[in-house]
């Protein structure tokens, strides 16, 4: 990625711009918030901003307003949605269509633009037009390189007059955070310290556990590495059930399988390994499929975080970018994850997430995971512990907004 300098033409002020009417107390005073997301790579960034827009109302009480373009992608991480529904009211937070004939309507006081989409132009002019300027914020991907904490917070003055400031989560000091309600940590080590709530969940979704096998679940893009992992799943001498809900790897896993197309609740077997597709849940009900799992394989960025805070051992398929780009920030996840791993465990995981990722060598990368699983599952709850000790994102914007009142 180009610095930050350039990407904005380097119109950076000394300070961010203030907005008066937040007062952040012990009694929070409710504001106005706008979230515009521009849905891309089907459940990506809209997974992101409706946990983000769900907190914001839940645990900060603020009034927000979730500008989504396209309605019937969010409508399955919100299950009581109405895609059809120009405007609707859930679990607190205002769901907007956002067309692209804009309605006249009034900015919020906060304005975030999630992963550089483009606010309507109407809507930039109302916000130039308010006589106290919205707070205006770009929040960016998730990223663990360097230059990241020294961009973080960093404003810049638009052509309109309006200052925007743009706001990298991240997992060191200096950043924005991560996605993490209140509590979760807490709620999760309660659900793996009980059997009997795990067995009863995975019943609801139609598994019978088998309790000598390895539990893994499967959220992936299409991948070549795929066939190559489900040979060594196949083949070694531990049972495991692999849970897929239902995504893009189902076509790969059609191909390994020999079937023209996969369901949910269809479910097979191959030698060592058995293989059920899920459907399609909650984003309450992902997590807890994390929670069960000794084992998950996620991708981009929302499952990705989510995967971390179920405290076990996971496997990242990274979005591809042009040029290559992905790599530079994958490569920096794994410096600072395996940071205070042994360097054989450090090797084995490094090697594992880049055959995954180059789709090659995945049943040669596997079974060297194996081979330091213990240490790989006292490290992941150890990182998790790290992780749940920093400020969360939530958190870290709405005192971002207020820390110079």
């Amino acid at each position: 990625m180009l610095p930050l300098a350039r990407l904005h033409g380097g119109h950076f002020v000394c300070a961010p711009h203030v907005l008066g009417k937040l007062r952040f107390s012990s009694g929070i005073r409710i504001v106005k918030w706008d979230i515009f997301c521009n849905v891309v790579d089907n459940f990506g960034d809209i997974g992101v901003t409706w946990r983000l827009a769900r907190q914001l109302v839940a645990e900060h009480g603020q009034a927000v307003r979730l500008w989504v373009d396209e309605p019937a992608v969010f409508a399955p991480l919100c299950p009581r949605a109405d895609p059809e529904a120009e405007s609707q009211y859930q679990q607190g937070v205002e769901i907007r269509h956002w067309r692209k004939d804009w309605p006249a309507v009034e900015p919020a006081d906060v304005v975030i633009e999630a992963f550089a989409c483009q606010l309507p132009e109407p809507y930039l002019a109302a916000m130039a037009a308010r006589a106290d300027k919205p707070y205006w914020l770009n929040l960016e991907y998730l990223s663990a390189e360097d230059w990241v904490a020294g961009c973080h917070g960093l404003p810049s003055l638009q052509p309109n007059g309006l200052q925007k400031a743009f706001y990298f989560p991240g997992f060191v000091e200096g950043t924005g955070g991560l996605l993490r309600e209140d509590a979760l940590a807490e709620r999760r080590q309660l659900f793996q310290a009980d059997p009997e709530a795990r067995r009863a969940f995975l019943e609801e979704l139609g598994v019978e556990l088998d309790a000598a096998a390895l539990l893994i679940s499967l959220f992936a893009y299409e991948n070549a590495a795929l066939a190559g992992w489900l040979d060594a799943l196949a083949t070694g001498e531990r049972p495991v059930q692999l849970l897929v809900p239902v995504g893009r790897v189902l076509a790969d896993l059609a191909n390994w399988l020999g079937e023209e197309k996969l369901s949910a609740g269809e479910c097979f077997r191959r030698g060592s390994l058995a293989i059920q597709i899920l459907p399609f849940v909650s984003q309450d009900d992902y997590d807890r499929i994390l929670w069960c799992c000794d084992f998950n394989a996620v991708r981009g960025e929302d499952s990705f975080v989510r995967a971390q805070w179920a405290g076990r051992p996971l496997l990242w398929h990274i979005y591809q970018q042009e040029e290559g780009a992905h790599w530079d920030k994958l490569e920096a996840f794994l410096a600072l994850y395996c940071r205070d791993l042994s360097p054989s465990a450090a090797a084995a995981l490094t090697e594992g997430w880049r055959a995954w990722n180059r789709g090659e060598g995945m049943g040669t990368a596997w079974n060297a995971l194996l081979a330091q699983w213990p240490e790989l599952v006292l490290h992941a709850e150890r990182w998790c512990r790290e992780q749940v000790a920093r400020t969360d994102l939530a958190a870290g914007l709405v005192q971002f907004c207020t820390k110079r009142l």
